[in-house]
C-alpha cells in the first residue's frame, strides 16, 4: 500500500496529533514511512506547507525538508483524455457559469489546478493506479478536506474527484487506524 498525502492532512496531523504525541512515537513512526516511500509528499504539497499555517508542517515535520523525502512531479502530465474529465467531471460547471469566465481565463486557471497540489495529487494517484493492479500495491489519498461546499472554487475537492476517479481516499484517522492499525491511545497523552 502506498498513501499519498495532501497539505490539509499534514497540518492536521502537526496541530492536533503531535502535540500530544508522547515520546515523538508517532512523528517517529510518520517519518519512516516517508523515508520509505510507504507515505508519500509530492513536491507540490511540499512547496505549499512552505506558505500554510505559519509554516507549522515544515518546522514541526522537518524531515520533510530533506532531500529525497518528497517525490518529484515534474514528470506528471496531463495526458489529453484527463483535459476531457478535468474539463468535463471535475470542472464545476455551476461556478463556471456563475463566473462568466471566457476560454482564455477558464484555459489559465484550468493550467494553475493542473500544477496546482491537487492537480498533480490526482495525476499522481491515476498513474499508480493504472501501473498498480496488484490489491496490496494500491494508492490511497489522504485528505482532510471533504466533498461537501466546494467554497465557490472552480474545481471540485479531492474527495469529490477522487469519488469521480475512484481513487481510494480517507482522512487521517482512517488511515492510522484502518490501514496502519494504530490505536491511537497507545501514541498519544
Amino acid at each position: 500500500m502506498k498513501v499519498v498525502i495532501d497539505t490539509s492532512s499534514l497540518i492536521a496531523l502537526v496541530r492536533y496529533y503531535l502535540p500530544f504525541d508522547k515520546d515523538d512515537s508517532l512523528k517517529d513512526f510518520i517519518q519512516k514511512k516517508v523515508e520509505s516511500k510507504e507515505i508519500v509528499v509530492i513536491d507540490k504539497v511540499h512547496e505549499e506547507s512552505k506558505y500554510v499555517a505559519q509554516k507549522i508542517v515544515v518546522k514541526q515535520l522537518d524531515f520533510i525538508n530533506t532531500k529525497g523525502n518528497t517525490v518529484k512531479t515534474t514528470d506528471l502530465l496531463p495526458y489529453p483524455k484527463f483535459f476531457n474529465i478535468v474539463d468535463n467531471q471535475l470542472c464545476n460547471q455551476t461556478i463556471k457559469k456563475m463566473k462568466n469566465l471566457n476560454e482564455t481565463e477558464y484555459e489559465k486557471q484550468k493550467n494553475e489546478y493542473l500544477d496546482s497540489a491537487d492537480g498533480k495529487l490526482i495525476l499522481y494517484c491515476l498513474r499508480d493506479k493504472n501501473q498498480n493492479t496488484l490489491l496490496d500495491n494500491k494508492t490511497i489519498l489522504v485528505t482532510e478536506e471533504t466533498s461537501s461546499e466546494n467554497d465557490n472554487k472552480l474545481f471540485k475537492k479531492l474527495p469529490e474527484c477522487c469519488r469521480i476517479l475512484e481513487i481510494e481516499n480517507c482522512n487521517l484517522p482512517t488511515l492510522l487506524e484502518n490501514h496502519y492499525n494504530i490505536k491511537l491511545s497507545k501514541y498519544l497523552k
